[in-house]
């Protein structure tokens, strides 16, 4: 899940003689929206991803955050604006510091409402442990809730590994080998006859249903 303002992209290669993963992509993410990538697998989801983080830099075209070329600006200015989350909850080896505050930037007061917000606090607590603590955490925590409510004000990008997981964004942007297919609200293109989002949600249910019945 990545976290910015606006975005205008085009094509990315990842050598120079290679063939175009992204091939035209242009659009406008605006201020505030909540987008939902979908596509099948290697449909280039993760080299979107990659783009705004110039893990690969754009063979053609341009990628504008707020206003801003990011080709034009420091990899280190570019990365500290941005915000990734993954999908998967991971806990690394090391304190509750560490894996929350890898580069120490922050007061223990502002981990501890992290801590909360993420409904870890009581596993914390019920070990008798601190921020510096070794040793596993585990907790359960709901972090779609947490991404609506703190991130309310914030653009948010959401890589659809689970299609259910893009149903209550306010626009879906669906691609196709490389290219944008479509663009708009979810309930609009679930409407739409031939929508690639209604295929994959039909598939989804379809799967889901058949492993049910299993």
């Amino acid at each position: 899940m990545i976290i910015l303002r606006k975005s205008l992209i085009k094509q990315i290669r990842y050598r120079p003689d290679a063939p175009l993963v992204l091939r035209g992509i242009s659009c406008t993410f605006e201020g505030g929206h909540k987008i939902g990538i979908v596509g099948r697998t290697g449909s280039g989801k993760t080299t979107l991803i990659g783009a705004l983080f110039r893990l690969v830099e754009p063979a053609g075209g341009k990628i504008i955050v707020d206003g801003i070329d990011i080709c034009k600006i420091g990899l280190h200015d570019l990365r500290s604006h941005f915000g990734i989350i993954p999908q998967d909850p991971t806990l690394f080896n090391g304190s509750v510091r560490y894996n929350l505050d890898p580069l120490s930037q922050n007061t223990d007061q502002e981990i501890w409402e992290v801590v909360g917000k993420c409904q870890l606090r009581e596993a914390v607590q019920e070990k008798d442990e601190d921020l510096d603590s070794l040793g596993k955490l585990y907790g359960i925590y709901e972090f779609s809730k947490t991404i609506r409510t703190e991130f309310a004000d914030c653009t948010v990008i959401t890589v659809a590994h689970r299609i259910p997981t893009v149903m209550d964004c306010t626009m879906v942007l669906a691609i196709s080998d490389g290219k944008l297919v479509e663009y708009d609200e979810p309930m609009r293109l679930m409407k739409r006859e031939g929508s690639l989002l209604g295929q994959l949600v039909k598939e989804y249910w379809s799967h889901l249903q058949s492993a049910e019945s299993h």
